[in-house]
């Protein structure tokens, strides 16, 4: 199997070259070589699907790579990388080359993504939202989730898997962290000027503007893309198609309030802290 996976990889690598050739033969060999490379980055269950594809929707309109390959987090087969390997794959992206990932803001992530000449996105999701489609692809679509079991053995009703969403666990081979410590890892990015942080919401309910936002970050890097901002704005818009992913439940902004109990949003307010109004969700963290 191992070998199988080896040599997938090594077909995929051609397959780049391939595509390298094409995008310089289309837009220039020159507007490809200056074109930077761009890592979509998120918090794990925050959008990451929906961002690569809208980043992949580059390669339509200007010098822009898709490579084809999974997450930087992970392998052909879906096997687990270690942060060196991590690295790797994000230091192995060439002008144009579009990967996604998630990555923490810390060293060597923050080197890596943040080297100049590099475009990084960084997507962010309402920490409540983000914790119901947690549950539901640990508990209904990956069934080797390490909280899969669990959720469904040893928990009975939403509100307590829930709960052990937003308080997080630490049993016997089994480790979650609490809501607060999935956002602590990330929200560095938000520091860092030369990265664009976007809201999951914003490409939901505010798709065009948002988009806008992304070509003139891009642009920013001296790309001039040889078509029009109305073109570039339609074709953008037109790529996301969120059922293609495996990954896809509902992903509609707000859907956490069909699922939280009284007691969810007491113990959220209790670990979450601040989190809501750092975001920007809420104006005040315990009145909602």
């Amino acid at each position: 199997m191992k070998a199988y996976f080896q040599t997938k990889r090594f077909l995929k690598l051609l397959r780049l070259e391939y595509r390298r050739f094409q995008a310089a033969q289309r837009w220039g060999e020159e507007a490809l070589n200056q074109a930077p490379p761009i890592f979509g980055n998120a918090i794990p269950k925050a959008g990451s699907h929906l961002l690569i594809q809208v980043l992949l929707g580059l390669t339509k309109i200007g010098p822009f790579v898709d490579p084809g390959f999974p997450p930087v987090n992970r392998f052909e087969g879906n096997t687990r990388l270690d942060e060196p390997e991590r690295i790797e794959e994000i230091n192995r992206m060439r002008s144009g080359d579009i990967r996604y990932g998630y990555a923490p803001c810390r060293e060597p992530y923050l080197s890596a993504i943040t080297a100049p000449g590099r475009a990084s996105i960084f997507i962010f999701r309402d920490p409540r939202d983000l914790l119901v489609s947690h549950v539901f692809y640990a508990k209904d679509i990956h069934k080797g989730h390490g909280m899969h079991e669990f959720y469904n053995k040893e928990l009975h009703t939403m509100e307590e898997r829930l709960n052990v969403a937003i308080e997080g666990c630490d049993l016997p081979n089994l480790g979650l962290p609490t809501v607060y410590e999935r956002y602590m890892n990330f929200l560095a990015w938000f520091e860092q000027e030369n990265v664009l942080c976007l809201r999951f919401e914003d490409f939901i309910l505010n798709q065009m503007d948002t988009i806008d936002r992304l070509i003139d970050y891009i642009e920013g890097f001296g790309v001039i893309f040889p078509v029009s901002r109305s073109e570039a704005l339609d074709k953008l818009s037109t790529v996301n198609q969120p059922k293609k992913s495996g990954t896809f439940r509902k992903g509609q902004p707000g859907n956490w309030k069909e699922h939280y109990t009284e007691e969810n949003k007491r113990r959220f307010k209790l670990v979450a802290g601040d989190l809501l109004s750092r975001l920007g969700y809420e104006e005040n963290d315990q009145d909602w």
